[in-house]
């Protein structure tokens, strides 16, 4: 019988799932990273189904598949997965390979050079602590107006921080992160997602493939400490504060000089655990003037596993209820 062995390391950041795919996937042979990433897109999605989807996965799950850098300072590289597809950035599970990087003697010392599909990542690396430097985050609209079927007219900023979202606070449609459910926020949040992605066109200057709407965020407010609900890939929640949206946030507050830089702000995700955000300098990226982030979190192991796939198995590539 013909069977496919998948091994992975099991990790959570904030309550966030990380699996990475450390043994067993195809050697992918396209030239650059975003050459690999539609690659696993055209041949390898089936694999992804499999991992993230039922029954070896949940609508929660999201992964994570080190593969060869092109980049000439990277250590290592890294396509992120979830399931719905192949996101472009993800600080959670950044977080999640620098420790297991570190742990795993795959880099000598505290630091990695991690190239990620929107570019080459800085991760510092404590014990469970660990820290990255991500690529310049920017404001890509401020006070948008998009047309919903529920809700009207919504103002919401677009912010880029390896991903593109669309920010709002949950009181603009009636809504609170701390008490309404999270089942209503995913609703509201794929809703607001395809609202924004049909009403604003998004382009990034350094290539096409980033140029996507990847979901929204909720907040609370731009305080010192607020939370972060981000709904992706339909009606996925993260658990964590999702680390590409807090550098979106700190990209958006700079802009609208609510922090200055240096200045660190709290975020908190849906199980109340943190991540820390700080603008470290000015950027650019084409005509947006940017900022380079720090976003810091903890991450923890949670096991090992080798997944198989069988031939004769009809449920073999996943399926959701969804």
């Amino acid at each position: 019988m013909t069977r496919i062995v998948l091994e992975t390391v099991e990790m959570h950041t904030a309550g966030e799932p990380t699996r990475i795919v450390v043994a067993g996937w195809p050697r992918l042979e396209g030239a650059t990273l975003l050459d690999k990433r539609r690659e696993a897109k055209a041949r390898w999605d089936h694999l992804r189904r499999g991992l993230m989807l039922e029954p070896r996965g949940h609508e929660g799950m999201y992964g994570a598949l080190v593969v060869e850098p092109d980049h000439p300072e990277a250590d290592l590289a890294v396509l992120f997965m979830h399931n719905e597809g192949w996101s472009t950035m993800c600080g959670h599970a950044t977080i999640a390979l620098g420790r297991w990087a570190k742990e795993s003697g795959l880099v000598a010392g505290n630091e990695l050079r991690l190239q990620c599909p929107c570019g080459l990542v800085r991760v510092e690396i404590g014990q469970n602590a660990v820290r990255f430097e991500s690529v310049p985050s920017f404001a890509y609209r401020l006070d948008a107006v998009v047309p919903t079927r529920e809700w009207g007219p919504v103002t919401l900023d677009i912010g880029y921080g390896g991903a593109f979202y669309a920010v709002l606070a949950a009181d603009e449609i009636g809504l609170d992160v701390r008490t309404t459910p999270v089942a209503t926020l995913a609703e509201a949040g794929a809703q607001i997602t395809e609202a924004a992605a049909a009403a604003i066109p998004l382009e990034h200057p350094d290539a096409a493939d980033l140029g996507f709407l990847y979901g929204t965020i909720f907040t609370d407010g731009d305080g010192a400490e607020s939370r972060n609900v981000c709904v992706f890939a339909g009606r996925q929640i993260d658990r964590s504060p999702t680390g590409s949206g807090v550098s979106a946030r700190i990209a958006l507050q700079t802009a609208r000089r609510l922090v200055r830089l240096g200045e660190e702000r709290v975020f908190s995700g849906v199980t109340g655990e943190a991540f820390t955000g700080r603008a470290l300098r000015a950027a650019r990226v084409g005509p947006h003037p940017a900022v380079t982030v720090e976003v810091g979190g903890n991450a923890y192991f949670t096991g090992e596993a080798k997944f198989v796939f069988e031939e004769k198995d009809p449920l073999r590539w996943g399926f959701s209820l969804r």
